[in-house]
């Protein structure tokens, strides 16, 4: 008795961790460059008195989905999306380097050039700086171009290049603040391959209505672990009142 109702607790646990996942990735279906989580489950042996010929289930992280998102037209001069594979060299809140496919990009008070979460963007020697009050234009070997206050465009001047590289993503991990990462945390070599498309922004790669899908068919299985907590619960009063009997 009490096997059944650990199991059917420790069913109904797992699945609320898989639909807090699956929450999420759903939340992020309109984040620039998001890819969404991956889960799965997994059938553990409940072992203890006699043969474990229980078992109970276990949801566990599987990576995240790589394919990319649909690239949307934006207009925006610092907008740019990846092409085809590749990322954006980023500098992550604990000062290490990190990589990301959100190409949204904003220049703070002090020109610091940053994603649209916040995280500055390296170049060939750190985060890149900006003068104030300068157009900027990103090329699509993520060169940036900047014309000073007052001048005409034919002045277009170099100023750093964005760091592009192209990890494997099987090695890649995903942090908690959506960045990718390889592991021990090395920096990969840049690559000259990554190619930029200015004026586009890649979409997550969630899919709300599969998404929607997944939470019914969790919601379902979470009532069916209640429905068998309720059934141990019977099953044990039945047989006290049987042992009373006898």
């Amino acid at each position: 008795m009490d096997k059944m109702l650990y199991i059917a607790m420790s069913g109904a646990d797992q699945i609320q961790r898989a639909q807090t996942q699956v929450s999420h990735n759903l939340a992020n279906a309109a984040t620039v460059g998001f890819k969404a989580d991956l889960d799965s489950f997994q059938a553990r042996a409940l072992y203890g008195e006699g043969h474990p010929s229980r078992v109970y289930t276990q949801a566990g992280g599987s990576g995240f989905d790589r394919s990319a998102g649909a690239l949307m037209a934006t207009g925006g001069e610092l907008d740019v999306a990846i092409e085809a594979s590749g990322y954006i060299a980023v500098q992550a809140p604990d000062g290490g380097v990190a990589y990301t496919r959100a190409g949204n990009m904003r220049v703070t008070p002090s020109g610091l050039l940053e994603t649209g979460a916040g995280h500055p963007v390296l170049g060939q020697a750190g985060p890149i700086v900006l003068p104030p009050g300068s157009r900027i234009e990103i090329g699509r070997d993520g060169t940036v171009s900047l014309i000073p206050p007052g001048e005409r465009p034919n002045t277009l001047a170099v100023l750093d290049r964005i760091e592009l590289a192209d990890p494997d993503p099987a090695l890649l991990t995903k942090d908690g603040a959506g960045l990718f990462r390889l592991p021990g945390d090395p920096r990969a070599e840049p690559s000259a391959a990554v190619r930029l498309v200015p004026g586009m922004l890649e979409a997550s790669n969630v899919q709300p209505s599969r998404a929607l899908i997944d939470m019914i068919a969790l919601a379902r299985q979470y009532e069916m672990q209640v429905k068998l907590m309720k059934t141990a619960e019977d099953n044990d009063a039945a047989a006290t009142q049987l042992l009373r009997m006898g």
